[in-house]
């Protein structure tokens, strides 16, 4: 498609070469400290897993040292581990969360 510029002269309109956004993995780490109540808590309050996903992953954290959450776009997977972030220090837990791209 072209379109006419202020002096009458057609400039060929260029496609722009959109790119999908970058997806980014959430990762929660293992530690001594956070209870695994706690942890499952966590996964159902802010990932919204039901109770059965929400042991299962909580269990592969702890054999594993750390497991994927979620995948998510960049704003919302930082969203996410400053929220987690957040709670765990309010209620005085250690529970490590990172991002990172997948």
């Amino acid at each position: 498609m072209s379109t006419k510029t202020e002096i009458g002269t057609v400039k060929k309109q260029q496609k722009a070469n959109l790119k999908p956004p970058p997806f980014y993995q959430v990762l929660m780490h293992n530690d001594d400290f956070t209870t695994t109540d706690f942890v499952v808590e966590v996964l159902q309050r802010f990932f919204a897993f039901d109770i059965e996903r929400a042991v299962a992953l909580m269990l592969k954290v702890h054999h594993d040292g750390k497991a994927v959450c979620g995948v998510f776009s960049r704003d919302v997977a930082m969203t996410k581990v400053e929220l987690v972030r957040d709670y765990a220090r309010q209620h005085e837990y250690p529970l490590r969360c990172s991002c990172e791209p997948v």
